[in-house]
């Protein structure tokens, strides 16, 4: 005969626990992810033209091609000069800011109204990427609407890739 082993499960206290661990882990993951608020989303944006411009400022040099950049009101565009005109880049339509936020721009210290141009000035870029390696000076603050929002700037003296730098923050 053999001796009988009994077969044992999990008691409804273990689970418990091991839910309870599961949940806080979970729980944590969140708070520590945070959700896609205005400011992460004003921050991804900001990071997001930061990359592109580096890109595209690498892809002119090595194409011998030049970009630009048209920053309107509410959106942005990358256009590329085709020898005889600005066109959208691959075909690309304008990109959308994140509700909420507003943009200013400076080129060489100097402001410019970004109200959103319309008519041939509208296809103009404002910022540009040479194939010379080189791009306009510039200073891009975006700025949630709400008085103690986030305030980002982005900018370049005209020979480094952009860099994003907090300028403010609220809640």
């Amino acid at each position: 005969m053999r001796p009988q082993r009994a077969c044992r499960g999990f008691t409804l206290v273990e689970l418990l626990v091991v839910l309870v661990l599961i949940g806080s882990l979970v729980g944590l993951a969140v708070l520590g992810g945070g959700f896609a608020g205005p400011a992460r989303e004003l921050r991804g944006e900001a990071e997001r033209l930061a990359g592109l411009i580096g890109v595209l400022a690498e892809e002119a040099v090595l194409d011998n091609r030049e970009y630009g950049l048209r920053i309107d009101a509410d959106h942005w565009q990358v256009l590329a000069y085709d020898g005889g005109r600005w066109a959208p880049w691959e075909d690309r339509p304008a990109q959308r800011f994140p509700h909420g936020v507003q943009a200013s721009l400076e080129i060489e210290g100097r402001p410019l109204r970004v109200a959103g141009a319309k008519g041939p000035a509208a296809a103009a870029p404002q910022v540009l990427i040479l194939s010379s390696g080189e791009i306009s000076p510039f200073r891009l603050e975006l700025a949630e609407r709400r008085a103690a929002g986030l305030r980002l700037e982005l900018s370049s003296d005209g020979f480094r890739l952009p860099r994003v730098q907090t300028l403010g923050a609220g809640g």
